[in-house]
């Protein structure tokens, strides 16, 4: 799957301070990710973001 800047996804365990929501900032061979509860920023490797994400909450291109 494509995932662009603004995008909003669900990832399959919760952010410590409790939510599963992420915006994704950065899309390359890193992505950078910020948690929509508390603005933690994050840099995960590609195959562990598409690995951990469970859906697509809210995508760019259908806003």
């Amino acid at each position: 799957m494509n995932y662009l800047v603004g995008d909003v996804v669900q990832m399959k365990k919760p952010h410590p301070c409790g939510t599963n929501e992420w915006e994704v900032l950065r899309v390359g061979v890193d992505f950078k990710l910020r948690c929509l509860h508390c603005n933690h920023l994050i840099m995960i490797p590609r195959e562990k973001f598409e690995k951990n994400v469970k859906k697509v909450l809210r995508n760019i291109k259908t806003q």
